[in-house]
């Protein structure tokens, strides 16, 4: 569907040749970017139907009585299949601690929540097949899981910045949610333009960069960077991600493009988890809420995590 129309409009209407650097790229720009956005409308209506009842402070009252270990399970889970990103993460933060949700559970929750989430999940596949979606979410949930454990290990209660502890969001009644039929679609239909409408712009952006890798990047010079997916290779990637800012939807385009000229998946993937999760605006906004040294240790272990994970998946890549 997304391919005929992309050779139409480019091979047919312009005269474009598939050889040409400048057919490839808006060959791949106009199929990516009709596809994803075809995908991420559907999947976000379908879902917003279905969740209708589902929002931060509905998460944050689940998570409040659970157990330890059962929390910190529920909490990656939850953060996988909510469309929650950086920039709820003041508001979610403040919520979970008055809720009295213990730091590594939250903590683990804002490390899944803009990484993993169900809509991501569906379009990555679509582009790079559920093989390699699978690779990626597996890997994100054990960073989020593993990250509770390790960083709530240096007592973070004390780096929250005071007001936080002083905050009293109250045991207000939440409202009833419309479960009728007009009910639901109203609030799905509010969903989709609330993240469609937050997310195109990173959609044709990645796109557009993942378009310029496609035609014009020669795949020698790609390879010549990455190297055989070594260490080096891997810290690279993460250290590219970290100033660029985009939910994890708005670079499959940029992985897609990376994968085709044969750089190794764990390089990818470590790359695409520091875009969605350890950018330069997330961590200022998270600098609402916790000290310096507390932001400096979430940093630190996302990245040292992320390069783990690239290492790891280079090394078994051949076996993949």
């Amino acid at each position: 569907m997304f391919d005929p129309l992309a050779d139409l409009l480019v091979y047919r209407a312009l005269g474009l040749a598939a050889e040409q650097p400048l057919g490839a790229a808006l060959h791949f720009f106009v199929m990516d970017v009709t596809k994803i956005l075809v995908l991420l409308t559907l999947v976000i209506y379908i879902m917003g139907w279905l969740r209708g009842m589902l929002s931060p402070e509905r998460v944050r009252e689940f998570l409040r009585h659970r157990g330890n270990l059962s929390s910190r399970f529920l909490a990656v889970g939850l953060g996988a299949v909510t469309p929650f990103c950086s920039c709820s993460s003041v508001p979610l933060f403040i919520g979970f601690v008055e809720a009295g949700i213990p730091l590594g559970v939250t903590l683990s929750f804002l490390i899944a929540s803009p990484m993993i989430n169900e809509v991501a999940v569906i379009v990555l596949a679509s582009v790079i097949g559920w093989k390699l979606t699978l690779m990626y979410v597996l890997a994100g949930l054990t960073v989020a899981f593993v990250g509770g454990f390790v960083l709530e290990r240096f007592r973070p209660e004390r780096w929250v910045e005071g007001y936080v502890w002083q905050i009293r969001m109250g045991e207000a009644t939440l409202p009833k949610p419309d479960q009728s039929l007009r009910g639901r679609h109203t609030y799905a239909v509010s969903q989709v333009k609330e993240i469609v409408g937050r997310l195109w712009k990173f959609v044709l952006l990645g796109v557009g960069v993942g378009a310029l890798i496609h035609g014009y990047v020669p795949m020698d010079l790609l390879a010549r960077f990455t190297g055989d997916g070594g260490l080096l290779s891997v810290i690279g990637a993460v250290l590219l991600g970290i100033p660029l800012y985009s939910d994890a939807v708005g670079v499959i385009a940029i992985a897609e493009a990376l994968l085709g000229k044969g750089v190794p998946i764990g390089t990818v993937l470590a790359f695409m988890m520091a875009v969605a999760a350890l950018s330069l605006p997330e961590m200022i906004i998270l600098r609402k809420v916790v000290k310096w040294p507390l932001l400096g240790l979430f940093a630190a272990y996302l990245a040292l995590a992320f390069i783990l994970v690239g290492v790891l998946f280079n090394t078994l890549r051949h076996t993949l």
